[in-house]
């Protein structure tokens, strides 16, 4: 059953929705203030609270922030006075799903009331499937390494300590992240993730730890950061060594006090995140070099955990071959009957720098090209004919700059598009891939 919660000072106007609700078949309870609302709303947990604006010890819709925050899978709908929009358009930019007027919206309570409840369902259900898409279970393979992985992560997930998730571009580090944060306590709470790489030193800083207005050009109003808006939850920071040497000061105090400070603000905010890293780079030697704080490491990697490349868990292909061939006939509206074993044996010899992530754009190309069965012609070339595409890539091409081109194209690719890390990879500087990039056209 349904459940609402009714919270207006007016016994009559209680009563009456009450009564109208109850017949329509929910489960009705009722309050006269907001500290008895609230005190109805821990104990009931209803899907949608009816609450009057104007009530004895405070106004309705200052108090939308606490009931979310109460419950935020719930919806409030707001009661108005008589011909009062100015208060359902506030209590809508305070995060009410809608407003009735009493007297003039009569007929509209029941449908209002309905779809807020088909929303709260909706979002249980999308919340339900989250939660199944990122357990352990979801983590397909057989083999001991990455067995290994998985038991070390359902350890460590049932604690708050930070976790270190390495190994090579594409192994599925984020996928674990999210296991081990629906694993944990903190898994009613949000799991927000930020790649480090995609941000420059300052939007970075931005982007963590949020901004003040005016702050700098641009910053137009105030914006929250994501260590504010994963406040109890989780925050992942993928490809962890790429942060600058500067912004890694600033979250080793968050890690240290739990304090942070917005650009441009000068009081501290206290967040209560737990923090799990990854990267695919060899931060001892990083240390070694300068480039990566020695005393932020051993904060992050509490507890480390090495995911395997693909390679080293070729017995994992075909599984998960079978998979993305599930997902994407589904996503693609495609009817596959069935993969050819030289397909399949295909994908077992290829070598998959790009690992999990590489055997997935593949899959996801051969479900376009293929008509009904998965064959060796529905993959790409240099999947057919490893062999051949050695032997040309060594007796073709002399010209320097041409295989300059090549090299730079495929290191590009390997990365996923990540030119700082391409830059590392090649030992040239940023600065020199982008001029490359531009002289190649690429």
């Amino acid at each position: 059953m349904v459940s609402l919660l009714i919270i207006d000072d007016e016994p009559i106007i209680r009563k009456l929705l009450s009564r109208m609700m109850e017949l329509e078949g929910y489960e009705v309870f009722q309050a006269d203030s907001c500290a008895t609302g609230i005190k109805q709303l821990k104990l009931h947990h209803p899907q949608v609270i009816l609450c009057d604006v104007i009530l004895p010890d405070g106004n309705g819709v200052e108090l939308i922030p606490e009931m979310k925050n109460q419950l935020p899978d719930s919806e409030v709908i707001m009661l108005t006075a008589h011909g009062n929009i100015a208060d359902g358009v506030q209590a809508i930019k305070y995060g009410a799903f809608d407003y009735i007027i009493k007297g003039d919206d009569n007929n509209k309570i029941i449908p209002i009331i309905s779809r807020a409840v088909d929303k709260v369902q909706q979002g249980k259900k999308l919340k339900t499937e989250r939660m199944t898409a990122y357990t352990f279970d979801s983590i397909i393979g057989n083999s001991p390494l990455l067995k290994k992985a998985i038991g070390l992560a359902q350890k460590v997930a049932s604690t708050d300590v930070t976790v270190l998730l390495t190994g090579e571009t594409g192994t599925g580090k984020e996928i674990f992240a999210q296991a081990i944060h629906h694993a944990g306590r903190r898994n009613q709470k949000s799991f927000v993730a930020i790649n480090c790489s995609a941000f420059s030193k300052d939007l970075l800083e931005s982007e963590l730890f949020g901004h003040k207005a005016g702050a700098f050009t641009g910053a137009l109003k105030e914006k929250k950061g994501l260590f504010e808006v994963a406040h109890e939850g989780t925050i992942f920071l993928d490809e962890i060594g790429e942060m600058s040497f500067e912004l890694q000061a600033k979250l080793l105090r968050v890690l240290e006090t739990g304090d942070f400070m917005k650009v441009g603000d000068t009081q501290p905010i206290h967040t209560d995140v737990r923090i799990i890293s990854a990267t695919n780079r060899n931060l001892k030697k990083e240390i070694e070099e300068g480039l990566f704080r020695e005393d932020l490491y051993y904060r992050l990697s509490v507890f480390q955990i090495q995911l395997p490349p693909l390679r080293e868990r070729k017995g994992d292909v075909r599984l998960l071959a079978e998979s993305f061939l599930k997902y994407y006939s589904t996503k693609l509206g495609k009817t596959i009957k069935a993969i050819n074993n030289d397909f399949l044996s295909a994908l077992e010899r290829a070598e998959w720098r790009g690992n999990i992530r590489e055997l997935k754009n593949v899959m996801e190309r051969s479900i376009i090209v293929c008509d009904s069965t998965l064959t060796l012609q529905d993959l790409p070339l240099e999947l057919q004919y490893p062999e051949n595409n050695r032997d040309n890539d060594s007796k073709s091409d002399f010209d320097l700059s041409t295989i300059e081109r090549k090299h730079i194209a495929k290191v590009l690719q390997y990365t996923q598009g990540n030119k700082t890390e391409a830059a590392r990879l090649l030992k040239i500087g940023l600065t020199t891939l982008y001029r490359k990039i531009e002289e190649y056209n690429m």
